[in-house]
């Protein structure tokens, strides 16, 4: 299998009959709520590519709501599923867990050298960068995009989605939550004073966004982990101002230098918890040294909205596939779901099910699941139930809330948790920590088999019933007896 890239990845979805062209919108503000109505459409939703952009030439492209529908997800992620949700997570979980690393190979040559530029020829307003909210601070141009990074001490390569803002013709503003690996290797350039040379992708295959936005194992690069997935070696440049390997198919690249205390003003952006919760502030800054893009080259958007939205959607299956796989390998037995609401962004709102098999065996899953790798970061409630309830079915989880959780007893609170500038809740003087909830809403275990038994049918009788009277249910209803 050969690697994709963006325009192959759109011939695709084309085929699968989920991609939509848009001809003549504006990019400011326009192409955002285009992008917002189409994300509320779930799994009606389309791939949205918009052309002929207000004020840019024919053929500069943005492409959003790339991964809004479990078609499209699985077909970004190489997968076959006609499943539900959680048989899809599940499948997804088994193909991350069976994933053997594949490194990049390192190319001399590609698409995206077709156009570079250094100096006084950088302008990053050539582009139709989006502004994608109303009272967004500026245009980000990345919002789908991946930082690539070096750690200065152990060496290897970190690609992180991290919103990008443009400032001016050769300076971007690039926000980065604390404790985000991208974060940690710039302010390890900066305690050593030095600057941090990063590239930056603006257009690619989704599945190398998807991956920048997902917690892949500690020193282990996203190229590596999509390599894996895909089969084959992603193709790489190695930057020639900051030796740093970007994708040879990518439809622009930039190659920077942030600066320890060159900072600007970077904000507001509404964000993936939907709100405006940071504000504007100062921020470390990019300078452009060498700018590369393809012909007709195509940004490819992911703004965050109200959840839920294609930003959080797919994060949904993936964080949750991750979640049960580090369940699994903290030894905790007999998981049998885990759903990471959309409502909660895919952060806020876990649920996790088990088979009961042993005293505190609920509250062991619902620790580890609010604080393993994947969880840790602005989480809040952690909810822990029973293998009879469907974790992406709301209604169970509520009803088990509601009748399987005594509030004095089953619920944990736990305080000083890692939270960030982009939780609405916390006062802004106060951001950088949070507190947890984890609701015990199952059986308790001690008097599991005198707990009332659930009103309804057995599977056998429901079953039975179905075969024989679901046709006549399932047909249009009629007011007139026969």
């Amino acid at each position: 299998m050969q690697s994709r890239d963006l325009r192959d990845w759109i011939r695709a979805a084309e085929v699968l009959g989920e991609l939509k062209h848009i001809d003549g919108a504006d990019w400011d503000v326009e192409i955002g709520a285009i992008t917002e109505l189409g994300h509320h459409r779930g799994e009606q939703s389309h791939a949205l590519l918009f052309d002929r952009i207000k004020g840019y030439p024919e053929g500069y492209r943005v492409l959003s709501n790339t991964l809004n529908t479990t078609k499209r997800l699985a077909m970004t992620l190489h997968m076959d599923t006609n499943y539900t949700r959680l048989q899809f997570v599940k499948d997804i979980k088994k193909h991350i867990t069976e994933l053997t690393y594949i490194k990049p190979e390192v190319v001399t040559d590609g698409p995206i050298m077709e156009n570079v530029f250094e100096g006084e020829d950088i302008d990053m307003f050539k582009f139709p960068t989006p502004k994608w909210h109303e009272l967004d601070g500026g245009r980000y141009l990345g919002t789908g995009s991946v930082d690539i990074t070096r750690d200065p001490d152990e060496g290897w390569v970190n690609l992180g989605t991290y919103r990008v803002m443009i400032h001016d013709r050769n300076t971007l503003g690039f926000f980065i939550s604390p404790g985000k690996q991208g974060r940690i290797m710039r302010e390890k350039y900066f305690a050593k004073g030095q600057s941090c040379k990063l590239a930056v992708s603006f257009g690619h295959d989704p599945l190398l966004y998807l991956a920048g936005g997902m917690e892949i194992p500690y020193g282990v690069s996203e190229y590596e982990w999509v390599g894996g997935l895909q089969g084959a070696p992603v193709p790489v440049i190695h930057g020639a101002y900051t030796s740093l390997p970007f994708p040879a198919s990518s439809e622009i690249v930039v190659e920077c230098e942030a600066i320890p205390g060159e900072n600007m003003n970077e904000g507001p952006f509404g964000e993936w918890t939907g709100y405006y919760a940071s504000n504007m502030r100062p921020e470390p800054t990019m300078k452009v040294k060498r700018l590369y893009h393809r012909n007709n080259p195509i940004i490819l958007g992911a703004p965050p909205t109200r959840p839920p939205c294609e930003f959080n959607y797919m994060r949904c299956f993936m964080r949750s596939a991750l979640i049960w796989q580090e369940l699994e390998k903290a030894g905790v037995p007999d998981v049998t779901g885990v759903w990471c609401h959309e409502s909660g962004g895919s952060r806020l709102l876990t649920f996790v099910s088990i088979k009961q098999r042993y005293p505190g065996h609920a509250r062991q899953a619902g620790m580890i699941a609010a604080y393993c790798h994947a969880g840790a970061y602005l989480g809040r409630y952690t909810v822990v139930v029973d293998d009879d309830i469907d974790v992406t079915n709301t209604d169970d989880v509520l009803w088990a809330i509601a009748t399987r959780s005594n509030p004095e007893a089953d619920i944990e609170i736990i305080r000083r948790s890692w939270s960030g500038s982009l939780d609405p809740i916390i006062p802004i003087a106060d951001r950088g920590h949070s507190s947890r909830a984890v609701i015990d809403a199952c059986r308790p275990y001690e008097w599991l088999k005198d707990f009332p038994p659930v009103a309804e049918s057995s599977p056998e009788v429901r079953r039975a019933a179905q075969e024989k009277w679901g046709k006549i249910l399932a047909e249009p209803g009629s007011s007139k007896r026969t």
